[in-house]
């Protein structure tokens, strides 16, 4: 697993961790790890809200990883400044991950780091990943639209992919049709 890889005594290696538990686990897209704030972690009731697409606010458990790799990072590794967005830059100024392109750049390194490369490097990789894992452990595609939070069942499917040889190892021959 890419977390595995994140070097937990550093700052970035804390804050990596974190972001890349979120992907993993709760399927956040890249920008909504950008605009987390501090606010919209709900410690105390487990909770953790996130402006999704379209201005849409979603309300996700905090899983117990991840809370807990999400508060080593705001421990021990953010770095004090006075903005409220949870992720931050390693390096001054500690501005705001301001875009997509610095949540792919963590992924980028993690699977470097873990001498994997697939064809897609980027953070949807991860996202795809929850949902293929879902679907191989018999989640339906509602169930996972649900935690990817799609509003069509047909962009699901795409995330969805089926291991087409597993199917076949579990399928029924075509009966030969009489007249």
């Amino acid at each position: 697993m890419l977390v595995r890889h994140c070097e937990e005594k550093t700052p970035q290696g804390l804050r990596d961790k974190a972001i890349l538990l979120l992907l993993i686990r709760l399927g956040l897209r890249a920008i909504e790890i950008c605009r987390l704030t501090l606010d919209d972690i709900e410690w105390d009731d487990g909770f953790i809200s996130i402006l999704g697409k379209n201005g849409n606010r979603d309300r996700l458990p905090l899983l117990q990883d991840v809370g807990e790799a999400i508060s080593s990072y705001l421990c021990r590794g953010r770095p004090q400044c006075s903005t409220r967005y949870v992720f931050v830059r390693v390096i001054a100024p500690f501005e705001p991950l301001s875009s997509s392109c610095a949540i792919a750049n963590v992924v980028r390194n993690a699977l470097r780091r873990a001498n994997l490369n697939p064809s897609r490097k980027g953070s949807h990789l991860l996202r795809r990943s929850l949902a293929t894992a879902m679907l191989q452990e018999g989640a339906s595609l509602a169930e996972i639209g649900q935690i990817l939070r799609h509003q069509k069942a047909d962009t699901t499917a795409i995330y969805a992919k089926v291991d087409l040889g597993r199917l076949r190892s579990i399928s029924r021959p075509w009966p030969e049709g009489g007249d």
